[in-house]
């Protein structure tokens, strides 16, 4: 069986360690430790790995959060995985720091990455995982918000939410998304 595991985010180095760059970060840890590493190939950096005999063909967008769509799309049709088998990683204002929730539809909740996506492929429904990068901005501060570096005493909490984050989509490939949803939304 194969996965598409798609990490959002930005390119280029002013976005590197900014909230909306988490999707890239796990992303980039998940090839790491299964021994991978990124080509920029159409659309994206992208790695294939396996894990415990399921392929994932893992992607970070090279067209910027708001036509990630385009790169996802693209990928789908290119490998010829069906959505159910899509797995996209997201920053989520409405989460705190640190909490984890796989959800298997929905809807962009205002994000310009899943906009997208939602737009390229004519549906919500796709698995995503949502990390909490927590709401502290000002009102109408957003997008400034995201685009920053998490606070100093965020960042000693991020290695081990990210290898949490790891741990969850190795048991979304391997468990299912019911099981998952079960030990990791909590």
């Amino acid at each position: 069986m194969k996965y598409l595991i798609v990490g959002l985010g930005n390119i280029g180095s002013e976005y590197m360690g900014t909230r909306h760059n988490i999707g890239f970060e796990i992303a980039d840890e998940l090839v790491k430790q299964l021994g991978g590493s990124f080509s920029n190939i159409r659309l994206a950096y992208y790695s294939e790995v396996s894990w415990k005999g399921r392929k994932l063909h893992v992607i970070k967008p090279t067209t910027y959060m708001n036509l990630s769509g385009r790169a996802v799309n693209y990928w789908m049709q290119e490998l010829n995985i069906p959505l159910e088998n899509v797995l996209v990683i997201v920053d989520d204002i409405a989460l705190p720091l640190g909490k984890l929730r796989l959800k298997l539809k929905g809807s962009s909740a205002g994000h310009n990455g899943l906009k997208s996506i939602e737009a390229s492929c004519g549906s919500q429904d796709y698995p995503r995982l949502r990390f909490g990068v927590s709401d502290n901005f000002a009102r109408g501060r957003q997008a400034d918000y995201v685009l920053e570096g998490f606070d100093k005493d965020e960042l000693p909490e991020l290695p081990a939410l990210i290898e949490k984050s790891v741990a969850l989509i190795q048991s979304f490939v391997t468990v299912g998304p019911a099981h998952t949803m079960t030990a990791f939304n909590k």
